[in-house]
């Protein structure tokens, strides 16, 4: 059976009107994303169409921020331009 594994987008909330969720990856299946952000009706559809499961990521706490976890963009951002200063 395919799995699609999807995340909980972090700055959208329910009802906002924008997709929440965001492939993460696809595994057992020929299957190509267009469009990473997707509603959960429209995940449940593409599941139910080529008889895949989808599998919701457990979002982080940040309470590791800065510990080597990754940190985004504006942690990258911001240490390069400390280390320009220097």
């Amino acid at each position: 059976m395919a799995k699609i594994f999807v995340r909980e987008r972090s700055r959208v909330k329910k009802g906002e009107g924008l997709p929440r969720f965001a492939v993460v990856g696809v595994e057992g299946s020929d299957l190509k994303f267009f469009q990473v952000h997707l509603r959960k009706s429209e995940l449940d559809a593409i599941a139910q169409s080529i008889g895949a499961e989808v599998v919701e990521l457990p979002r982080g706490t940040g309470q590791e921020i800065g510990k080597g976890s990754g940190g985004g963009k504006h942690q990258k951002k911001n240490s390069r331009a400390s280390e320009g200063k220097a």
